[in-house]
């Protein structure tokens, strides 16, 4: 991009447009995963939905590429793209809560923790993902899982609008009433249909929750796992717990004799009264008798940031994941032999719970098209240095294809990796897809919106 486009992008927009000649640049085209190196020719730094309304405009008419940076936390760097302009939504961190509807309107760019913030102080939360640092907009445009979401459902379940920038330039606020076809689509269907400015989600009473983290030896994964496939989906929906294969980080709540050994576990939140946590969780002798095990009260907000100084900004990463209705035993096999092979101590495996409230909305509400799954797994490769890029890759992709033909074909959409085809793409939404496809060819034909795990416009016939 030479710099009379730069200066004339810049002239249109009040927040700042960083080219590659700007001291900012390096930091500014910085995302959560460093094995990602992508250079923008110039990255927008969006002040209001105004700005990304002239630079909708601006990117199309000069025929440049597009990419939509919330939260900057897209694993497989979707939200850069190489020669092209990035839209950068992060100065668009605002959260305005209404207690008395219990609701909370959000901008495009804030994180988890901007939200959670805002909302614990009146008591209040919605079902998000488990680290603080994500960005609303990715997380909740792919559907959105976590700690509450046995209780109170997906985080596209507890949305209410969405205001949203067009591939014309235009700005609708999607809802049940205004652009259903639009609303329908977002709640799952990823950044293919527009640019949100701000979401508005539903609000519940949460304030205080119990916290659980129970490991085993790596070795004890087998019965862990079997015991735990049959117990978490009949466990009442105040009780949620992810199952994990990882290694014990040094510090607390863990005692030094367990540093660096690799495990099996599981965290727990338990949406119910805080004082009956321990009681709630006796159950975790059933398998196996723990080699720690710690419960306590802790408010929500704490429990979102908890894993967030141990996977920081700026590691390499390489992830995919998978929905899975069951855990054959030929299954936990596959799992223990990866789990006594983390090819580094921030390596992981996670299995996270998506029924109980989430099997209570129809296929057919939203775009995610997986509420007959039970767990969206999530294999990931993790280190801080560089040299072990291919390492960690490796693995995990070894791992998800042995753990593939247990799956129910698709994944979560923000679980994909780097350089998956279209047929998973496909596999991801199943029977959705040409829905979404049509509702593509109506709100973006040219496909304006494809740095993303893309979803074709229809042909017309």
């Amino acid at each position: 991009m030479d710099s009379a486009t730069l200066d004339a992008m810049q002239t249109s927009l009040r927040g700042p447009v960083i080219g590659p000649q700007n001291p900012e640049y390096l930091q500014a085209r910085s995302i959560y995963n460093a094995m990602i190196d992508k250079r923008p020719a110039a990255i927008v730094r969006c002040a209001d939905a105004a700005d990304v309304m002239d630079a909708v405009n601006f990117i199309r008419d000069t025929g440049l590429e597009l990419a939509v940076r919330g939260g900057g936390h897209s694993g497989p760097g979707l939200c850069l793209v190489d020669d092209g302009v990035t839209v950068d939504l992060s100065p668009m961190r605002w959260v305005r809560v209404d207690p008395a509807a219990r609701t909370a309107q959000v901008g495009g760019g804030s994180q988890l923790r901007d939200l959670d913030h805002a909302t614990h102080g009146f008591g209040l939360a919605t079902p998000t993902g488990i680290v603080s640092m994500t960005g609303v907009g990715g997380l909740t445009l792919g559907g959105g899982h976590g700690y509450l979401t046995r209780k109170y459902g997906l985080t596209v379940d507890n949305l209410l609008a969405a205001d949203v920038v067009l591939a014309d330039g235009s700005f609708v606020t999607a809802s049940e009433t205004e652009h259903p076809d639009l609303f329908w689509a977002l709640r799952g269907g990823g950044g293919n249909f527009g640019i949100v400015t701000s979401f508005t989600y539903r609000l519940h009473q949460v304030d205080t929750v119990g916290v659980g983290i129970t490991v085993w030896p790596v070795d004890h994964t087998r019965e862990v796992l079997t015991w735990y496939r049959d117990f978490l989906p009949q466990a009442p929906d105040d009780i949620y717990g992810f199952f994990t294969l990882f290694t014990i980080p040094p510090g607390p709540p863990f005692p030094e004799e367990l540093h660096g050994r690799k495990v099996c576990g599981i965290v727990w939140c338990h949406t119910g009264d805080p004082d009956r946590t321990e009681d709630a969780l006796a159950v975790v002798n059933e398998p196996a008798p723990p080699a720690f095990h710690f419960t306590a009260p802790m408010p929500y907000p704490a429990l979102q940031s908890l894993f967030d100084e141990l996977i920081p900004t700026g590691y390499q990463w390489y992830w995919r994941g998978d929905f899975f209705d069951r855990i054959p035993d030929a299954a936990v096999d596959v799992h223990l032999k990866y789990g006594e092979n983390l090819p580094t101590p921030l390596s992981l495996m996670h299995l996270y719970p998506v029924d109980a409230a989430a099997h209570r909305v129809a296929p057919e509400d939203t775009a995610w098209s997986y509420r007959d799954a039970v767990w969206s797994g999530v294999f990931a490769g993790v280190d801080p240095d560089p040299a072990n890029a291919e390492t960690v890759k490796q693995w995990c992709v070894n791992y998800w294809e042995e753990m593939h033909p247990y799956s129910m074909g698709g994944s979560y959409v923000n679980f994909m990796g780097q350089g998956e085809d279209q047929e998973r793409v496909r596999a991801t939404y199943r029977d959705h897809y040409d829905r979404l496809a049509q509702v593509k060819r109506t709100y973006d034909p040219d496909n304006l919106f494809h740095a993303n795990q893309n979803i074709r416009p229809a042909q017309e016939h």
